[in-house]
């Protein structure tokens, strides 16, 4: 399955120091078997990941009959909803 992160979310990835984006991306390699929740109020079958106390909004697309993890945004708990 591919990963494809938004221009928001790499940007968010890249600004974090080293451990923790080892960690973020550890977890994402993780995603189908992690802490993972819908998110209400949205049709588009978008949900989140938690990993401490960040966050990561993904959704699953179909691309050219390919399945493709497309990894909306990034932050910490008490921003990424806003």
């Amino acid at each position: 399955m591919e990963t494809i992160l938004s221009k928001r979310a790499a940007k968010v990835l890249e600004a974090l120091d080293k451990s923790t984006r080892a960690h973020i991306a550890a977890g994402i390699d993780w995603i189908p078997k992690g802490d993972i929740k819908p998110l209400q109020g949205y049709s588009d079958g978008r949900m989140r990941l938690r990993i401490g106390k960040y966050r990561i909004v993904f959704r699953y697309m179909v691309e050219n009959t390919e399945k493709v993890l497309y990894i909306m945004d990034i932050g910490s708990r008490g921003d990424i909803y806003k």
